[in-house]
C-alpha cells in the first residue's frame, strides 16, 4: 500500500481498503455487492477559440442546418456526453434495470419520491431528496443552465420553464413559464436575488430562432420583472449566440463582437463597452460576481492567430470605467474564470486550442501573480469539462483559502494561490470524478465524488495527508445512486452543509435511456 504520507500517487488495482471509504472494504463491499463497475469516461470537451473565422462557421451552422438553434450552439460548445447506465445488479435499496424494485426501492422506469427514498436510507447514509420535474421537453439534449441558490431556494431554468425548489425537501416552490426556451443565464444573480434571463423569439426549434428576449425575475418570489428585446447595438443576427452577466446591480451582455450594459432595476441602457486598439480589440464575453466585472477580448491582430492574443479588463460596472487591463502573451487566448476575486483563469494557446493551456493568477490590481502548467499533474482543462461556451464557470474547479483547487476524473489536487505551487493531491484509478467543492482550514478540501452506474457518491473532506486519512462527512444513500449517476458531475452547490446536483443536459427522448432522468438531488448529513 502506497505511504499516505506522499502527497501524490496513483494506486494501483490491488490498492488495499481505505479508512472511511464506503466503496472499497473487503469482502465485495458493503451489503455484498462489489466495487462499481465503471465504463469509460466520456473524452474531454474541446476548448476552441472564439477567433473571427470560428464566429462565422457557428452562425453559417446556425443558419443552414436545420434543427433547434440552441441544439445546435450546445453541439458546437461540445458538451459532455452523458453516460448511459449499464446493467448490473442493483444493491440492496436500490433499483433493477427490469423496473422491479429491489429491496424497497422504487421502480427504476420512473423517479422515486423523495419519501421512498428515505424509506430506503440505510443506517450511516445521508438525507436526501429528489426533484422530478414532467414538462414536455423537445426530443433532442436540452440545456440545463445555471443553478442559483437564493434564500432557501435552488433555481433553474430548463426548456420554457424557470422552477425553484425549496433546500430543506425539494417541493417546488413556484415555477415561471415562459412563451419560448431559454437560450442564456448569467452564472449568478443580484445580491437581492433577481436575474435576467435570455429567450428565444420564437417557441419553435426551427432554424433562425434568435436569442434576443430579455426577462427579468425575482428569484425570490418568482415574479417577472421588466421584460426587453436584445436589439442593440449591431445586426439582429448577431443575438444568435449571447453570453450574459450580472454584476452588482448591472447586467452586461456580449455578442457579435460587442458588449453592452443595462441598469437590472428598469432593463435602461447604461453604456457599451468599447473596442480597443484601433477595434482590432473586441469585447466576446463577461463574467461577474459582486460588484465586479471582467471583459474578456480577442485582439485579431493578423489573419494568423499565432499572432494575435487575447485581453482581460477589469471595468467599473456602472460607469464602465477601465480599472485595469491584463493582456495575454501573443499567441494564446483567454480561456475560462476560474475564480473572480482573486481573479484567476485559464489561457490557452491559440495554435493548440484542445490541449495546450495554462492556469493564470492576477493580483488585485489586474497585475500578473504567477501562471502554472497543471497538465504536469494529468489535469484536464475544467477538469475535463471545457467551457460551456461562457467564460464563467470553469466547472470542477474552485479557489479559497489560499488555494487553487483542480478536480477531474481519478484526481483532486491543489496548488498555492500565491505561488502556483503544487502541494498535494490523490489520483484514484477506480475512474470516479472528483469535484473540489470548497477549501476548508488552507490545507485540507471538501471534496465530491460522483456516483458510478451502481453505487453512490460521497462527500468527504482530505487533507496533505492523501488517500487513507480522508474522514467522510456526507455518504450518499444507494437508493438514489441511478440519479446521482446519470447527473455526471453537472451543476453543483454547496451551501450550509447541502449538497445539490443537477445535470447539465438532459435529453427530451423517453426512449433514449434505460433511466428516467431526476430534474434535481440533495443531499445532507443526518440529524444525529
Amino acid at each position: 500500500m502506497p505511504d499516505p504520507q506522499q502527497p501524490w500517487y496513483a494506486p494501483g488495482p490491488q490498492q488495499q481498503p481505505v479508512p472511511g471509504n464506503p466503496y472499497a472494504s473487503e469482502g465485495g463491499g458493503p451489503q455484498g455487492f462489489g466495487p462499481p463497475t465503471v465504463p469509460t469516461p466520456p473524452p474531454p470537451r474541446r476548448r476552441f477559440g472564439r477567433g473571427p473565422v470560428v464566429a462565422a462557421v457557428v452562425a453559417l451552422v446556425l443558419v443552414v442546418v436545420a434543427g433547434g438553434v440552441y441544439a445546435l450552439s450546445d453541439q458546437w460548445r461540445d458538451e459532455p456526453a452523458k453516460p448511459v447506465a449499464k446493467e448490473s445488479p442493483g444493491p440492496s435499496g436500490s433499483v433493477s434495470p427490469s423496473g422491479t424494485p429491489a429491496a424497497g426501492g422504487p421502480e427504476l422506469s420512473r423517479i422515486p419520491t423523495t419519501k421512498e427514498v428515505a424509506a430506503a436510507r440505510k443506517p450511516g447514509e445521508s438525507t436526501a431528496w429528489i426533484a422530478d420535474d414532467r414538462s414536455d421537453l423537445p426530443k433532442q439534449i436540452n440545456k440545463v443552465h445555471d443553478l442559483w441558490i437564493v434564500g432557501d431556494t435552488a433555481v433553474q431554468a430548463l426548456h420554457r420553464k424557470v422552477t425553484a425548489y425549496r433546500l430543506s425537501d425539494g417541493a417546488e416552490v413556484w415555477n415561471v413559464d415562459l412563451p419560448s426556451s431559454v437560450c442564456e443565464t448569467p452564472a449568478n444573480p443580484t445580491p437581492d436575488g433577481k436575474v435576467v434571463v435570455f429567450h428565444h423569439e420564437r417557441p419553435d426549434n426551427e432554424r433562425g430562432n434568435r436569442c434576443n428576449q430579455m426577462q427579468m425575475i425575482d428569484l425570490k418570489t418568482g415574479k417577472q420583472g421588466w421584460h426587453k428585446k436584445l436589439d442593440e447595438p449591431g445586426d439582429e443576427d448577431s443575438t444568435f449566440i449571447v453570453y450574459s452577466a450580472i454584476s452588482g446591480d448591472v447586467l452586461s451582455v456580449a455578442r457579435g463582437q460587442r458588449a453592452i450594459t443595462y441598469r437590472m432595476d428598469d432593463g435602461s441602457k447604461l453604456y457599451e463597452i468599447p473596442r480597443e486598439h484601433k477595434n482590432k480589440c473586441v469585447p466576446d464575453d463577461v463574467a461577474g460576481g459582486a460588484a465586479r466585472l471582467l471583459v474578456t477580448s480577442n485582439c485579431m491582430i493578423a489573419i494568423d492567430r499565432s499572432k494575435n492574443y487575447g485581453q482581460v479588463r477589469e471595468l467599473d460596472p456602472r460607469t464602465g470605467k477601465v480599472l485595469w487591463r491584463y493582456r495575454m502573451k501573443t499567441g494564446w487566448s483567454f480561456g475560462s474564470l476560474i475564480s473572480m476575486d482573486p481573479v484567476v483563469f485559464t489561457t490557452y494557446n491559440n495554435e493548440d486550442t484542445a490541449s495546450d493551456w495554462r492556469i493564470t493568477v492576477l493580483d488585485p490590481g489586474g497585475k500578473h501573480r504567477t501562471t502554472f502548467d497543471a497538465r504536469a499533474k494529468g489535469f484536464e482543462h475544467c477538469a475535463g469539462e471545457g467551457a460551456g461556451g461562457n467564460i464563467q464557470p470553469c466547472r470542477g474547479t474552485g479557489v479559497g483559502k489560499g488555494l487553487i483547487m483542480l478536480g477531474g476524473t481519478e484526481q483532486v489536487g491543489a496548488y498555492d494561490l500565491k505561488t502556483g505551487k503544487f502541494l498535494w493531491g490523490i489520483k484514484d484509478e477506480r475512474l470516479r470524478r472528483l469535484h473540489p467543492l470548497r477549501a476548508e482550514d488552507g490545507k485540507s478540501m471538501l471534496i465530491y465524488e460522483a456516483a458510478g452506474p451502481s453505487s453512490p457518491g460521497r462527500t468527504f473532506l482530505m487533507g496533505p495527508r492523501g488517500a487513507g486519512t480522508e474522514t467522510n462527512v456526507v455518504k450518499h444513500p444507494v437508493a438514489t445512486a441511478p440519479w446521482e449517476y446519470e447527473m455526471s458531475m453537472g451543476h453543483t452547490a454547496y451551501v450550509d452543509g447541502r449538497l445539490v446536483l443537477t445535470s447539465t443536459i438532459v435529453s427530451g427522448d423517453e426512449n433514449r435511456k434505460p433511466v428516467r432522468e431526476a430534474r434535481m438531488l440533495s443531499f445532507a448529513p443526518s440529524a444525529p
